[in-house]
């Protein structure tokens, strides 16, 4: 805008006429007066074009003229905003209290009231007078500032301040003249720009960042909140629909039971109705299998916590545990039951830490307060229980009310195992214990249908390991093998770990072994180190022994303390215990069995499983009531996938081994040749190279082993899966307990040791009448069991 529309007069006159005038920008500023007091004429500005020796100067002149014309604007604008406030409140101005206590304080202060010797009138006229000479010479030096940088070259500064909108003090862009359109201007806009560019750049980055670390923020927060989901999925139970079965409420409620011993071609002798008619109403695989070694502590602690005894820790029944330098006894509460044995989180511990009440009946381990958390009910070991106590315990549970009522119950039955030991697996008072058994299960399931709680209580069933029968025959004299003298510790039975008193002497002990061992193919001799087979899963750990011997089925080692071979041997004594387990856990006589019923197991009855080893009960039993197991070595989940029925294919069901195991000649080539005529599966060779250390003397008398021993392994089912841990009661009973030794194999008296016979031709004519025909024949078909 034009300065000289604003103020039409000029002059005095106009000074004493601008009262009346509104127009006048005086009236609405007594400042106003001053903006063109000093400005050049017309003629000044055609003189400055006149005599400008560059472009600068000019620009200088319009940069001047057009900031005097905002500042001009600007006052008017505040101006004229003061005013339109006076008028809003009836043209009367509002007195401003700020200014009125400066005034009232500047009238008080006696250094004012000392100097003001003039009227109030002649004081405001001179603070005016100041103001204004003060912002004349203000300008005055930035018009002359802005010029004398114009005759030095500064347009490229004046251009960035009139595009800006502020001033640079200090530049220094030298003396040259640089046109508007030059590649310096050019160059300068450029760098501008892509400064800006720059900057709006970094800021996206810098939102992107923001943006991403809030994402990031919030997945984690709905991944931890999915796996807390997942860690509450036991307490999930408790909100699940509760089911009716007329007189109560009921939960997710899962009943396990552990036959000890019972082997799984136990079902084939026409024995087990109830056990028979459960298999075709549920789902079960042709057996399961156990793990290694196959004795009860370790499978029972595997079955609790679905891990490999060499990962949970109890890794036989007996062992010497070298940090700890104690030992582990089965038979011995005050050792057995410390929970430093026991590692692992077993299924009672995990279903308490997620609020589901337990009843654990006689379980092995259940005692040993693993992880100082206990179960709500807890019955212990008691070898002498009747049967039928136990079906009034089980079922006892379920009729508490429902506040007080376990959903996981436990129970433990040893009777099979106790009298397999005994009296031998086919004997006649194993078949009267199997049938006794059978009848258990039959009260069990009974009481649940009179209950009606067939189709919302779970049922599983299974055992620990098989049962093999022993002789005199298949006995071999420990001293005949090893110089105990040299040895510290000896753990396990019927397979012994040795623990030499010098660990340097272990390989001197081992090629001493290889080299008595190889005309005997019966007895397998590893390092845990070397060449234990990976398929055991029986090596890390150090409670695990360095060295091994591992007889076949039926075979067993003794020593001078229990027994002299060769006198008991002259004597027709007749060996205790008559049954044994604890070898090759993949042999058809170490079998057990998995049946499973119930509304966690949604399958067609009499559905068939895959064969699988028993880590994976522990996951299937949390599944079933809905708990979210510790980390264990099993894979299956539920739901189970059957893949056919058992009756899919007639004549396919489990096979009966041979069983008494045919004893082996060890001297003369032509009694091998015999005794490879019983169809033995083949499996890796104890001294395969593959498994064989290198360049070490242990090395080449494992080489060595290979050329001389034509030992070999059953051939089955081989399962690749993770590392785990154990509990057992043994039995009571001298004899009845698992893998106890005889306290003497000497048998001084003749009538026991005729009784011994004569019970035995007993039970063989027995198993000939009541089997004639049927057990000929798959005895033919499966005499593959070494």
């Amino acid at each position: 805008m034009s300065l000289r529309s604003l103020n039409t007069t000029t002059g005095p006159a106009a000074s004493r006429d601008r009262s009346q005038s509104l127009l006048s920008p005086s009236d609405y500023d007594a400042d106003a007066i001053s903006i063109r007091s000093e400005q050049d004429t017309d003629s000044e500005d055609d003189e400055r074009q006149l005599r400008a020796r560059n472009s600068r100067e000019l620009l200088a002149h319009d940069r001047l003229v057009l900031m005097e014309e905002e500042e001009l604007e600007q006052m008017v604008t505040e101006t004229r905003r003061k005013q339109e406030l006076e008028r809003t409140v009836s043209n009367l101005p509002i007195p401003n209290p700020l200014r009125m206590l400066a005034r009232r304080m500047s009238d008080v202060s006696p250094s004012r009231s000392r100097s003001s010797s003039s009227a109030p009138g002649a004081s405001t006229d001179n603070l005016v007078a100041d103001k204004r000479n003060k912002r004349r010479a203000r300008r005055q030096a930035k018009r002359d500032r802005l010029l004398a940088e114009a005759q030095h070259g500064e347009d490229g500064e004046l251009m960035y301040e009139m595009e800006e909108g502020a001033m640079k003090d200090g530049s220094s862009t030298g003396d040259s003249s640089d046109r508007e359109d030059s590649d310096d201007v050019d160059r300068r806009g450029l760098l501008h720009f892509a400064d800006a560019k720059a900057r709006r750049k970094r800021d996206w980055c810098r939102w992107i960042l923001v943006y991403s670390l809030i994402i990031v923020a919030f997945a984690i927060l709905f991944l931890t909140a999915w796996k807390l989901s997942l860690t509450q999925r036991g307490n999930a139970t408790s909100r699940r629909p509760l089911v009716s079965n007329g007189t109560a409420m009921f939960a997710p409620t899962t009943i396990i039971f552990s036959l000890d011993g019972f082997r799984a071609d136990f079902l084939n002798r026409g024995l087990t109705p109830r056990l028979s008619s459960f298999i075709k109403e549920g789902v079960s695989p042709l057996y399961m299998l156990p793990s290694f070694p196959s004795v009860t502590f370790p499978n029972h602690y595997t079955l609790a916590t679905g891990l490999y005894p060499e990962a949970h820790g109890v890794v036989g029944n007996t062992f010497w545990d070298p940090t700890l330098r104690e030992e582990f006894y089965y038979t011995d509460p005050a050792r057995s039951l410390d929970p430093k044995w026991w590692h692992g989180e077993p299924f009672w511990v995990s279903a308490q830490k997620q609020g589901l009440k337990t009843a654990i009946h006689m379980w092995p381990g259940s005692e040993a307060h693993v992880l100082d958390i206990e179960p709500t009910y807890m019955d212990r070991y008691n070898g002498k229980e009747k049967l039928g106590n136990k079906v009034d315990r089980i079922l006892g549970f379920l009729d508490m009310p429902d506040d007080e009522r376990p959903q996981v119950i436990a129970a433990y039955v040893p009777n099979v195992d106790s009298d397999g030991h005994k009296y031998g697996p086919n004997s006649t008072e194993i078949r009267s214990t199997i049938e006794k058994v059978d009848m258990m299960m039959d009260k069990i399931f009974k009481g649940l249908e009179e209950r009606h709680l067939t189709d919302i209580v779970n049922v599983i069933v299974v055992s620990d390991h098989g049962m093999a029968t022993t002789d005199i025959s298949r006995l071999v004299q420990l001293e005949d093998l090893v110089d105990l003298s040299k040895i510290e510790h000896t753990d396990g039975w019927p397979l012994v770990g040795l623990r030499p008193k010098n660990p340097d002497e272990l390989e001197d002990i081992y090629r001493d072994l290889i080299e008595k061992t190889k005309t005997n193919p019966n007895l397998e001799v590893y390092l845990r180190d070397v060449n234990m087979p990976e398929r055991y899963h029986f090596s890390k750990n150090e409670r695990i022994a360095p060295l091994w011997i591992v007889p076949k089925a039926g075979w067993a080692l003794v020593n001078m303390k229990e027994m002299n071979l060769k006198e008991a041997q002259a004597q027709g004594a007749v060996y205790h215990p008559r049954g044994l387990h604890g070898y090759d856990h993949e042999h058809p006589l170490m079998r057990a069995i998995f049946i499973a019923r119930g509304p966690a197991f949604p399958h067609e009855a009499n559905s068939r499983l895959e064969v699988f080893q028993n880590i994976e009960v522990y996951n299937i039993l949390c599944d079933s009531v809905g708990i979210s197991p510790a980390p264990n070595n099993g894979t299956i989940r539920l739901p189970l996938k059957p893949v056919g029925l058992h009756n899919d294919e007639p004549g396919a069901g489990i096979e009966s081994p041979v069983d008494p195991v045919t004893s082996y000649t060890l001297t003369s080539s032509a009694a091998l040749l015999a005794t490879s005529s019983i169809t033995t599966p083949t499996t890796v060779s104890t001294t395969d190279p593959a498994q064989s250390a290198p360049a070490s003397p242990v090395t080449s008398a494992i080489t060595s082993a290979k050329t001389s021993s034509t030992t070999s392994k059953p051939d089955t089912l081989s399962t690749n899966q993770p590392n785990p841990h154990p509990t057992d009661h043994p039995p009571e009973g001298d004899n009845g307990a698992d893998g106890d030794k005889p306290s003497d194999g000497n048998s001084d008296s003749k009538t026991p040791n005729f009784w011994d016979w004569f019970s035995g031709e007993v039970s063989k004519w027995w198993e000939k009448v009541s089997n004639s025909g049927k057990n000929d024949k798959s005895d033919g078909n499966s005499s593959s069991a070494t």
